[in-house]
């Protein structure tokens, strides 16, 4: 596979690692990454993007990884030497009402023979649990699916999917290949209180936990652990460090971030926690946090199901591990980085994963590593 890196997050410097790796005979699609900070726009992009002759997808994310380092400006591009078996987009990711498992049987062909489903959508759209849901009803286990949220840590809804017809917003990117991979998933947060019943929720929000108002159970235990004190400024600075997780039978935690504090006492989260579920309150440290992502690389190569000798390693990990682990973030790239390929990924807003094994979940402050070689 071909890895070009531009910096300067311009149009121009797109046009010229798109143009480099289409110089390469064997590119058959593009993957592009692209962090928030190059501020692409419809305008400034589109017609580039609707002059590529071969199939194009990713994302723009609040930041993306390039070898042992991440950047807020710059844009990757990845040539894969083979083209996706099929490629689909999902629109109206906002839409209560959508029936996402009849819109994707409708949309995607079911006679082919992929085994990789890469799942991009943006991160800040309303539906993305009942998309998984249909997504997962439709396919199964038939697919390694890897891939995550795009967007912006502004949390101002704008296009921020890459396709051959150019940006998109409040959509799913669907690109399945037939090529080897393996998935990896682990988060490293460990419970310190719980379970709580989620007696009252809405979507991301959670009203009340046993019955009380959510921030008030929250706030006790936090600051008790801690020993700090919550005040209206220092919200997430506190908050980051104890997320939520949803307790699943015969599986791990799958991790909520309380991003802030919502009306009555709420508390609003990135991620759906559904109510009449469990949750405990759960916190980490940088070891454990790190630990987790060399585990998750571990299980990616144990699960890798290919000898080809072009490949790399693609770190779907959450902006917030970036936000506790300040300047120690890049030991976690080193974590999972591997000598025979390249890491590359990007830093989202929730990440997408499941190995062939597991359902497939919409995830929060975890790493997801995947192997990807064709």
């Amino acid at each position: 596979m071909n890895v070009q890196f531009d910096q300067t997050g311009t149009t121009v410097g797109l046009e010229e690692l798109v143009k480099q790796i289409l110089e390469q005979e064997n590119t058959a699609s593009i993957f592009l990454l692209a962090g928030d900070g190059n501020k692409f726009t419809p305008e400034t992009v589109d017609s580039i993007l609707k002059k590529i002759q071969v199939p194009i997808f990713g994302g723009i994310f609040p930041e993306i990884i390039y070898k042992n380092d991440n950047f807020n400006q710059g844009t990757l591009g990845i040539g894969f030497p083979v083209a996706p078996q099929n490629m689909a987009v999902i629109p109206n990711l906002s839409n209560p009402r959508a029936r996402y498992e009849e819109i994707i049987y409708q949309t995607i062909p079911t006679a082919f023979e992929s085994n990789t489903m890469m799942v991009f959508v943006d991160g800040l759209s309303k539906q993305i649990h009942s998309f998984l849901r249909g997504l997962f009803s439709v396919f199964g286990l038939e697919f390694n699916y890897m891939g995550g949220g795009a967007g912006s840590l502004s949390f101002e809804q704008k296009p921020c999917l890459f396709t051959n017809d150019g940006l998109i917003q409040d959509s799913a990117l669907l690109v399945m290949f037939n090529i080897g991979s393996g998935v990896g998933v682990n988060h490293g947060w460990t419970s310190i209180k719980g379970p709580f019943q989620v007696t009252q929720a809405n979507q991301n929000i959670i009203k009340t936990l046993n019955n009380r108002p959510a921030f008030t159970v929250y706030k006790e235990i936090v600051e008790t652990h801690s020993g700090k004190i919550f005040d209206t400024e220092n919200f997430f600075e506190l908050a980051k460090f104890y997320p939520f997780g949803i307790n699943k039978q015969r599986a791990r935690k799958i991790v909520r971030d309380p991003l802030m504090l919502g009306a009555n006492n709420s508390l609003i989260c990135i991620g759906e926690v559904p109510s009449k579920s469990y949750v405990d309150i759960l916190t980490g440290n940088e070891e454990s946090l790190i630990n987790a992502a060399r585990q998750a690389k571990n299980i990616a190569e144990f699960e890798f199901n290919s000898i080809s000798s072009s490949k790399i390693t693609l770190l779907m990990d959450c902006i917030s591990r970036v936000l506790f682990l300040e300047d120690k973030f890049s030991n976690e790239i080193e974590a999972v980085s591997d000598l025979n390929s390249t890491t590359v990924g990007a830093l989202t807003i929730g990440e997408i994963a499941n190995t062939g094994r597991d359902y497939l979940e919409f995830y929060s402050k975890t790493a997801v590593v995947g192997i990807l070689g064709a």
